[in-house]
């Protein structure tokens, strides 16, 4: 075969979200937008479903149709994004919670679905969505009586809990919704693991459901291992790959591997990443180029017919690291032409 097989441990990621919710007193719903951070939702909603999650979140109305369908009819599913024009029907035929952020999209939601359920986020400082204070304040009583579901906001800092601006979103947070009786949600994984102060009654992890940081004992959710076309021997003084970027400083074994940036291997893991032959460390030698990796397997006793680059020993983390990223950027931009399986349940 000659793409890249993708294995998504469900075991693990129903084990990450237990773990989190084992942390708290409340409830714990569960972030799965992008497609299940690059996994597939249907797939991370049902197993999360399963593991006892009860409430979901998406980015965009249009997530919550794949969302629904892994998840089933008795589960929330809460719409970052809010109430957009032209998302009504979809809205209503879904069963959807938006989470409006701004007056025109509560005006909007109030007059085209009356009584649909509905959530209010909230901007506590980091100036991205939700509704600032002076339009709170002109909007909360009307809004509440319309019995929102959740009143919300998100945490600039949380993957750095030392960080002032944590303190003083949390204050902004309680000025805002202190007194409402409504449910209130501030932390996803950050928050979580910053403390019982932050948890409110609902909890949203993102990240650390899909085995990333700041969700250090998280088990690893994903697992890539790439086909070798062939292997070639190199000699002394002889490059490899595009721009003559390496050069052989001896004789040496270069396998070409079936993965590039096309893939999601950015191009910013040139000549710096290792990938793994079982116990052996393989560098990746030269660029990354758009369908094609080329790796050192000198070490390797046997010839390897693939190698991995996704395994107990390296994360997402770990190579967002060397790509001077994050893991959730990796982790989405995993590529669609890889076989995907699935383990666990």
């Amino acid at each position: 075969m000659g793409s890249g097989h993708l294995t998504i441990d469900l075991g693990a990621l129903a084990a990450n979200w237990t773990a989190l919710d084992a942390k708290t007193a409340c409830e714990t719903a569960a972030v799965v937008k992008a497609n299940g951070y690059g996994l597939g939702a249907d797939r991370v909603a049902r197993t999360l479903a399963r593991a006892g999650a009860r409430r979901f979140f998406v980015a965009v109305a249009e997530e919550g149709s794949a969302v629904r369908d892994g998840a089933g009819p008795n589960v929330d599913i809460c719409v970052f994004s809010g109430h957009m024009p032209g998302d009504t029907e979809m809205i209503s035929d879904l069963g959807l919670v938006p989470m409006l952020n701004s007056l025109d999209q509560v005006l909007r939601h109030f007059e085209a679905l009356p009584g649909h359920p509905f959530g209010i986020q909230l901007d506590s400082g980091m100036n991205r969505l939700g509704m600032e204070m002076s339009e709170w304040a002109a909007v909360a009583e009307i809004a509440i009586e319309q019995r929102p579901v959740l009143l919300m906001s998100h945490l600039a800092c949380a993957d750095d809990p030392d960080h002032p601006m944590n303190a003083r979103q949390l204050a902004e947070f309680r000025r805002m919704t202190d007194g409402t009786g409504v449910p209130r949600s501030l932390a996803a994984t950050g928050g979580i693991l910053m403390g019982p102060e932050f948890h409110f009654e609902m909890t949203r992890p993102g990240i650390g459901l899909y085995g990333g940081l700041p969700f250090a004992d998280a088990r690893p959710v994903v697992h890539l291992d790439l086909p070798v076309i062939q292997v070639r021997d190199v000699e002394a003084g002889e490059t490899v790959g595009y721009g003559n970027t390496w050069t052989a400083p001896a004789p040496c074994r270069i396998a070409t591997v079936a993965a590039g940036y096309a893939d999601g291997i950015t191009r910013h893991l040139s000549d710096s990443v290792t990938m793994w032959h079982g116990d052996t460390p393989c560098p990746l030698r030269g660029r990354v180029s758009m369908d094609l990796l080329t790796v050192d397997v000198t070490a390797c006793e046997e010839e390897p017919t693939a190698l991995s680059l996704l395994n107990h020993r390296q994360g997402v983390d770990d190579l967002a690291d060397i790509a001077g990223t994050i893991g959730y950027e990796l982790l989405t931009q995993l590529g669609h032409r890889y076989a995907r399986r699935t383990t666990g349940p």
